[in-house]
């Protein structure tokens, strides 16, 4: 008698976790042995971001959702949304029964899913752990669904050893390179002519993308946040400047709200919400220099050859391909990171696409783990002590 198919849980809550789940989740959908249950959570259910229907257009059905954000994004907000997503979570987990709950990052809805599944006793797959990020509580969401989960998938040989040194077993912890390799590897790319008609600007030929998270260990007010960068940029006048949206942190929506309405009155800079996958990969490519501080300014942009600008504390310790160009978040720094960026010994460093996360092939190496590792029993964990057994 055959065995049914493995049901596996992915859980996504943001734009950009979907975007590197995304290959992966089609090998999952497509090997008759495995059965795909996906989950959409935290910004994917805001109005605004207008993600879920490009999780639909991909051809996927959400086959649950866990509505756990507040319109506060104080911290006390966000506090209460995560209880809020655990009891979301302990329902659709109990109906859906799935065999294994896969999960990547270190966002707060990721740990609201993986407390759930620990407490409903699912296995939990984490993709992306043993990373470092100093300056957010994300460092400590990250290493918690580490010590939660069973199956660990991680970019590099690095993370790997932090995982191991979290007491997590060697066996368990899987080198597959970084899957948003994977996403660049796919990217069908839209032309400069393509992009300026979806987005209803021109592109210069000097173009800066900025994304710019709030960095949620420190307490600092939005606005002063805010003005060294845009003090920076308008060191360029000559350039565009698109903006992409905030995530759903503490300060998040305000963020976006200044940016909005320091973008209305300037003809070169634009904000747009959520540019789609696509959409911001390709406007990527066409750009001068990729500005801010969000991970995907050093794991997927360097492998399109853009220099990028890292600006503050919210990356550090991450690692580095060569076009990256960390900065403190002041004023000067900032515009001396950019003009450095600029620099023509600087575009042709960055063109040659170094990346310390391996190569492409991320979807394939993770749906053999989960498909191939046996998960009976490995609920059951033993502290992988570095130094032997301790008495």
């Amino acid at each position: 008698m055959n065995n049914p198919p493995r049901r596996i849980c992915a859980v996504t809550g943001t734009r950009a976790d979907y975007g590197l789940l995304r290959w992966t989740l089609h090998e999952i959908n497509q090997d008759p042995d495995l059965t795909l249950q996906l989950v959409a959570t935290g910004a994917h259910l805001d109005p605004a971001a207008d993600s879920l229907t490009a999780i639909h257009a991909d051809g996927f059905v959400i086959d649950a959702e866990v509505d756990m954000l507040l319109v506060n994004d104080s911290p006390r907000g966000i506090a209460k949304s995560l209880g809020l997503g655990v009891i979301g979570f302990a329902d659709v987990l109990d109906r859906l029964q799935p065999d294994l709950l896969l999960v990547l990052g270190d966002r707060y809805e990721i740990l609201a899913a993986a407390q759930a599944a620990m407490l409903a006793r699912i296995p939990i797959a984490h993709v992306h752990g043993g990373e470092a990020t100093e300056g957010l509580i994300d460092e400590a969401i990250r290493h918690a669904v580490t010590k939660l989960s069973h199956i660990h998938l991680v970019a590099a040989e690095p993370y790997r050893q932090r995982v191991i040194q979290l007491g997590e077993s060697p066996q368990r912890v899987h080198l597959v390179g970084a899957t948003g390799l994977d996403v660049i590897e796919q990217l069908v790319s839209l032309d400069r002519e393509a992009l300026q008609r979806q987005l209803g600007y021109e592109i210069g030929e000097t173009h800066f993308l900025v994304t710019y998270h709030p960095v949620t260990l420190e307490d600092i007010p939005a606005p002063q946040a805010l003005q060294p960068l845009f003090s920076a940029l308008e060191h360029f006048p000559e350039a565009t400047v698109t903006f992409t949206g905030a995530n759903a942190d503490p300060l998040g929506r305000q963020f976006n709200e200044i940016i909005r309405s320091r973008t209305a009155d300037r003809a070169h800079w634009h904000f747009v919400h959520n540019l789609g996958q696509q959409r911001y990969l390709s406007l990527a490519r066409l750009s001068s220099a990729v500005i801010g501080n969000s991970s995907s300014g050093l794991i997927e942009i360097p492998a399109l050859g853009v220099p990028t600008v890292n600006i503050g504390d919210r990356q550090r310790n991450r690692l580095r391909a060569p076009s990256v160009i960390d900065c403190d978040d002041h004023e000067e720094a900032i515009a001396q990171a950019i003009a450095q960026a600029l620099s023509p010994d600087f575009q042709a460093r960055s063109q040659r696409r170094e990346s310390p996360y391996g190569t492409p092939g991320a979807a394939q190496r993770i749906h053999r783990v989960l498909k191939e590792t046996e998960v009976l029993g490995i609920l059951k964990k033993r502290f992988h002590d570095l130094h032997g057994e301790v008495s």
